[in-house]
């Protein structure tokens, strides 16, 4: 909207010869000024707080009044000490220990199965010019250390000899051990290492092939991108089998997460996404996208839902159109719902308190659920009877408050309540049925990886990377949901894929 022309300030002499028109004008001017104003005050709080405030969306809970600071607490009267005696001034012994631990202690900091030690053993100064039979070794004490090595690599060197036998005149040398990759330098064990650096732990290719070479190993930087390419191509029948488990499961969530892939001209990246999917068993993927758009839910999910389906997501008007269109149960959450409220806490924060009063109300009824371990029917009967009475009074409030009209429709809160009265139905889907969550923090836990890997590795290059980025975490998210050693896996894997039947 432009701004209106600046107009001098008149006299009050001036004002008054002025026509009913120009004051209308003046005062609706005023008015957009206003809006502007509130507008831009809403904007740079924002900024403000992503700059220098706390990203944490956490309410700090307000002390009790009737609670003093430790500081503040009464000190009872004591009784008065007896008169003391002067002692003999003295000297301690400074306490020492050698961190020695028994064999057996359960309280290593190590897991000996997984961790190798080297084992020194000292010499006893006291055995100098003894003979054995002079002295008797009647135990031994134990202690650890946490030591590093400049670079954990291992060449393995195969040594196949070649025999010429007498009789035949032929020449015989044992085959050389088969790779993952065929004709490759690269163990799985360094395919693994190499994955897992680069999508667990964020380390880009670059940054691990300075340390190769520190470690005095001599690769090109390309040759490493071709064996991630590689073995992320390997992984793709697990992540696609993965995919089709997660369709099956009658109740899902999904979201999506932008990332930089491929050039859109000189010096610019395309923006794409990935679709984020969480599946009933513990188990998500990550489809890539070079857009936004509606057609992807379908692409992932396809249209024939299973039965009692339903999808839970943010607000996003794709997952709507897409439970339209296929008949499934639409849920959403509740932290997007609480997140619009938040937002808009700097511009009305009584009104918003009491918005987030009711929402953490209903979390509270949450905690106690996972306390209680409740299942089933029993799930919901506790929902319906603790949850639903919160729903209804938090909408009932929603309504009054939009009708009141006392804010402006580009109000920060005014849009938090036409979010939450807009999407009254689904976001009380949770209350019937017990197997949907109240929200989708747990697919949002699990696709942290992904603006982690943002911040390191900025961007893909190509389109085909950014899916090998896909179907990389989505077997080490899943890994995580389900306490597996990552590495173990990809190891494991990797050596039986290329065998193992379609």
């Amino acid at each position: 909207m432009p701004r209106p022309h600046p107009t001098p300030v008149p006299t009050p002499a001036e004002a008054a010869q002025w026509a009913p028109e120009r004051v209308v004008e003046l005062a609706q001017a005023h008015a957009a000024l206003q809006r502007e104003v509130q507008t831009i005050q809403h904007q740079l709080e924002w900024f403000r707080r992503q700059l220098f405030g706390q990203k944490s969306e956490k309410r700090p809970l307000a002390p009790h009044p009737a609670q003093m600071h430790l500081g503040e607490l009464p000190i009872p009267d004591a009784p008065p000490e007896p008169p003391g005696k002067p002692v003999a001034g003295h000297t301690r012994r400074t306490p020492r220990t050698d961190f020695a631990q028994d064999k057996n202690d359960a309280t290593l900091f190590f897991d000996e199965a997984r961790v190798p030690v080297e084992t020194i053993t000292l010499a006893n100064p006291e055995l100098e010019g003894l003979s054995p039979d002079q002295y008797e070794v009647i135990g031994e004490k134990v202690s650890h250390r946490l030591a590093q090595r400049p670079g954990s690599y291992v060449i393995l060197k195969y040594v196949r000899p070649v025999i010429k036998r007498r009789d035949t005149q032929t020449l015989h040398c044992p085959a050389a051990p088969a790779g993952v990759i065929d004709g490759c330098r690269a163990d799985v064990s360094f395919l693994v290492g190499l994955l897992l650096d680069k999508f667990a732990w964020h380390l880009p290719l670059y940054r691990q092939h300075q340390r190769l070479l520190d470690a005095g190993i001599t690769v090109s930087r390309a040759w490493l991108t071709q064996l991630a390419a590689q073995a992320a191509a390997l992984l793709e029948p697990i992540y696609a089998a993965q995919l089709a488990s997660i369709r099956t499961s009658r109740v899902k969530a999904m979201d999506e997460t932008p990332i930089k892939a491929g050039r859109a001209g000189p010096g610019k990246m395309k923006g794409c996404y990935f679709w984020p999917v969480y599946g009933e068993l513990d188990e998500i993927c990550f489809p890539f996208f070079e857009s936004r758009a509606h057609s992807n839910v379908e692409k992932v999910l396809g249209l024939t839902p299973v039965e009692g389906g339903v999808l839970l997501s943010d607000g996003y008007g794709a997952y709507e159109a897409y439970a339209g269109k296929t008949g499934l149960t639409h849920a959403q959450c509740w932290t997007h719902c609480r997140r619009e409220f938040i937002n808009a806490e700097a511009a009305e924060p009584d009104l918003a308190a009491k918005a987030l009063d009711y929402i953490g109300a209903l979390y509270a009824v949450e905690a106690k659920l996972r306390e209680a371990k409740l299942k089933g029917d029993a799930r919901r009967e506790y929902r319906l009877d603790h949850a639903r009475p919160i729903v209804e009074a938090f909408f009932g409030w929603v309504k009054e408050s939009l009708a009141a009209q006392g804010l402006l429709p580009s109000s920060p809160l005014t849009k938090a309540l036409a979010y939450a009265h807009k999407r009254r139905a689904a976001l009380e889907v949770f209350l019937a049925d017990p197997d949907v969550p109240i929200d989708t923090n747990h697919l949002e836990r699990a696709l942290r990886p992904i603006p982690m890997g943002r911040k390191n590795w900025m961007f893909s290059w190509t389109e085909l990377g950014a899916q090998h980025v896909g179907i990389v975490q989505s077997l080490i998210a899943t890994c995580r949901l389900h306490h597996v050693d990552p590495y173990d896996y990809l190891v494991d894997v990797l050596q039986r894929v290329g065998q193992h039947p379609a």
